[in-house]
């Protein structure tokens, strides 16, 4: 893996891995909320989704709202969904990007999300295997490509994304690994990691089962074996973050929220912990 990830620690007997908190998570709440949990219940950083409102794409905001909790930030989404796409109006594609980079080394992380573009923007389109190259060596962050899904319609699939929704056969450094957006798309996340090996950098770990809709379930929640994912990764040297990136949008209210996080937390460093104590498996 990456010499410039995060190493994890040894501690009693199993393993000391970050686990982080997308700020989407607390989605329809704001960034700052998602500083505040993430600070109360013990996450080891937060991935910042840019767009999710005014303060996450102001980087001295998010310095004082990481300075003020003790949470670190630990990689930083790029505005590339669809809700997203008026963050920074006026900005092309490749300087929303560049920003992005300046946000994540001003914050002291060199990690930035990114998903593959849209068909429809043009040179950013077909022009993006080489561009995410390129802006790689120019800023030195690691620019992590999300494996996406094709779009199931009543008139069949349609493939969205360019040059598709999954990574897997394109020559990205980085990549990033989202067992939601696989069961989405019908694939195991577990097979994806097999075939990335040392490319996977970034694991959103949540879960889904395999519905039309992106759902973002709690990791064991779906069909994704996230736990023999936690397993393999782990087994194998993955030392990356491991970002809870969740839809808790039915909760009740804000307790019940924290509940579905801090139950989420507790799981993944069970299976972390667990991870420790056996042996890897094979590849």
């Amino acid at each position: 893996m990456d010499s410039t990830q995060a190493d994890a620690t040894a501690i009693g007997g199993g393993l000391h891995h970050p686990v982080t908190l997308s700020t989407s998570s607390l989605f329809p709440e704001s960034t700052a909320s998602a500083f505040e949990v993430a600070a109360r219940l013990g996450f080891d950083g937060v991935e910042v989704m840019v767009g999710i409102d005014q303060v996450a794409a102001d980087v001295d905001a998010l310095e004082k709202l990481r300075d003020y909790h003790g949470v670190p930030v630990t990689s930083i989404h790029a505005p590339t969904l669809v809700v997203t796409q008026l963050v920074w109006r006026g900005t092309g594609h490749w300087d929303k990007l560049r920003r992005c980079a300046e946000m994540a080394l001003a914050l002291d992380c060199d990690v930035v999300v990114v998903h593959p573009p849209f068909r429809w923007q043009g040179d950013y389109a077909t022009g993006f295997v080489a561009g995410i190259a390129e802006i790689r060596r120019e800023t030195g962050v690691r620019f992590c490509v999300e494996n996406m899904y094709p779009w199931r319609t009543p008139a069949g699939e349609y493939a969205a994304y360019r040059p598709t929704w999954d990574p897997t056969d394109e020559p990205f450094e980085h990549l990033t690994l989202d067992l939601s957006h696989a069961a989405t798309a019908q694939v195991r996340s577990l097979d994806l990691v097999r075939a990335w090996g040392d490319r996977l950098q970034h694991v959103h770990l949540t879960d889904g089962q395999g519905s039309f809709r992106d759902e973002h379930l709690a990791p064991g929640a779906g069909n994704q074996d996230a736990d023999q994912v936690l397993h393999h990764i782990l087994g194998h040297g993955y030392t990356g973050d491991l970002c809870l990136e969740l839809n808790t949008r039915a909760a009740d209210s804000r307790a019940d929220r924290e509940r579905i996080l801090a139950d989420a937390l507790a799981w993944t460093r069970d299976r972390v912990a667990e991870s420790g104590r056996l042996a890897p498996q094979p590849s």
